[in-house]
């Protein structure tokens, strides 16, 4: 017996009932997903929408209630932290980035009852190639309306130790464990120069806030809404992470998106498509120092910490927490790697080092978990 799932089911359907003021309430509870952290959801589903007559309940939040579905996390306290959900998420709301509702929350059991977004992510659609430009143009105004609004305040820094331990689980989780490379004190070497370059182009970045994991399936397409939604700008979700970090993170998360990949030109074009967007609300300066090749270069750097990360995450997510399923998308983060870091020279000696020791070792092991390319 699930007995976490009992005693969320239990506590949100005792929330509504108080919120709503009808007793009792009773609803469908399906399986929505699971992630890469611990936190788990559910939706509980009823056949027509609920009624609120509780007069206490605030305009605001009453608008949410009057619906028929609703999310239910699982959110164990020993490894998440609701308070930061909470927190994030109403700062993301302030600034204009459409985030799930957080109806009700019990900190002490890790439970919330978030409003539903339903299950259309962005993924899907792109892979079908409905609307893709517009699609990408909305995720990157709601991205640029996250850094022009987005209260720093309180979040935590992107900085040089964070960007390390993160670079870190690349040489940890993928080389040493998953390849069984024991790495040597020369390729050590290697990596912490390169580690240091990188770090060093991410803290030069303008910084601003940073959802941290701003892709396709953290991104959902939401029914028209021409009064709450007129520009039909994407619901974020996954944002509990949140930095203050470069300004081309998030961008690099979307454009070179370890789920589907687009040809370099298309995406040089969404780059330069979102730096004009941050110019125009004064994010970014024209300069020579800030011309497009400058941006260009940026963009290119971030991602390369980013996937370099990401590597060493699905390692880690197989190893660690035996979810497997993520490492069929390394060989992409791979390739990305590769093409992106033989176009700049202080890059050279990790991209020698990469194909002639890494890739023999990590090829005939990858294969194992191969699917069918989505590429486009």
């Amino acid at each position: 017996m699930d007995q976490r799932r009992e005693a969320l089911v239990a506590w949100a359907r005792h929330c509504l009932e108080d919120m709503t003021g009808h007793s009792p309430v009773v609803g469908e509870i399906e399986i929505v997903s699971g992630d890469a952290s611990f936190r788990r959801y559910f939706r509980l589903r009823f056949e027509r929408a609920l009624q609120c007559d509780h007069e206490l309940v605030s305009e605001n939040k009453r608008q949410y209630l009057l619906q028929s579905q609703f999310v239910l996390v699982d959110a164990p306290p020993a490894h998440e932290d609701c308070e930061q959900f909470v927190r994030v998420a109403s700062l993301f709301r302030s600034a204009g980035v459409l985030t799930p509702r957080v109806l009700e929350v019990d900190y002490d059991r890790g439970f919330m009852l978030l409003q539903d977004f339903g299950d259309d992510l962005y993924l899907p659609a792109l892979q079908a190639g409905v609307e893709v430009d517009a699609m990408y143009r909305a995720a990157m105004s709601s991205l640029v309306q996250l850094q022009a609004q987005g209260d720093t305040a309180g979040l935590p820094t992107y900085d040089r130790a964070l960007l390390r331990r993160e670079l870190n689980l690349f040489n940890d989780w993928f080389c040493e464990r998953f390849l069984e490379l024991m790495l040597n004190e020369d390729e050590r070497a290697l990596i912490e120069r390169t580690w240091t370059f990188l770090e060093d182009a991410a803290l030069a970045q303008p910084q601003v806030c940073v959802h941290r994991d701003y892709h396709s399936r953290n991104l959902m397409l939401l029914s028209p809404d021409p009064e709450l939604n007129p520009d039909q700008s994407p619901g974020v979700i996954d944002f509990q992470d949140a930095v203050v970090g470069a300004n081309t993170y998030d961008l690099v998360s979307l454009l070179r998106d370890c789920y589907i990949v687009w040809p370099a030109e298309r995406v040089r074009g969404w780059a330069l498509e979102f730096r004009e967007m941050a110019l125009a609300v004064g994010l970014i300066r024209n300069d020579s120092e800030h011309d497009e090749q400058a941006f260009l270069r940026d963009f290119d750097l971030m991602g390369l910490q980013r996937h370099l990360k990401v590597i060493g995450i699905f390692s880690r997510l197989n190893l660690r927490d035996g979810k497997s399923s993520y490492m069929a998308d390394i060989p992409l983060v791979i390739d990305y790697v590769l093409k992106v870091a033989a176009q700049h020279p202080e890059m050279s000696e990790f991209v020698q080092w990469f194909q002639s020791k890494i890739l023999p070792l990590a090829t005939p092991k990858l294969q194992v978990f191969a699917k069918p390319s989505t590429a486009q």
